[in-house]
């Protein structure tokens, strides 16, 4: 059975971009999100959240938590949900478009990508 495991590196350029966009510090980041400074710390060293964390990490992003999920049988690299990610948090930041606008934004996005990696895939075989 495929397992689903948390994509750290995509989180953590999430919460990374999110933060360069406030100008916060990874401390005053921990604040705002509301949970502990070793929490980020544990991020950035490639070790998983907890699911409480998760969940707070993730709705403070204001993104799925599934875009963060990555399953064994996925044949994706580590790039594109990182790419999602930080493109995601920078879409949601923007105060000059709708939350439809950004949704939409996003989805082409997503499914841009998803098409590449179908032609990439196709071309390799």
């Amino acid at each position: 059975m495929a397992q689903t495991r948390i994509n750290v590196p995509a989180l953590y350029a999430a919460l990374d971009a999110a933060r360069r966009s406030k100008n916060l510090s990874w401390r005053q980041l921990a604040a705002e999100v509301g949970c502990s400074p070793s929490t980020m710390t544990r991020l950035a060293n490639g070790y998983r959240p907890d699911a409480d964390a998760f969940m707070t990490l993730t709705q403070w992003l204001r993104m799925p938590a599934e875009t963060f999920w990555i399953s064994d049988t996925e044949d994706s690299q580590d790039e594109e949900p990182e790419l999602l990610a930080e493109v995601g948090v920078l879409l949601r930041a923007r105060k000059d478009l709708g939350e439809e606008e950004k949704q939409h934004l996003q989805n082409v996005l997503e499914a841009a990508m998803k098409l590449h990696a179908t032609q990439r895939a196709a071309r390799n075989r």
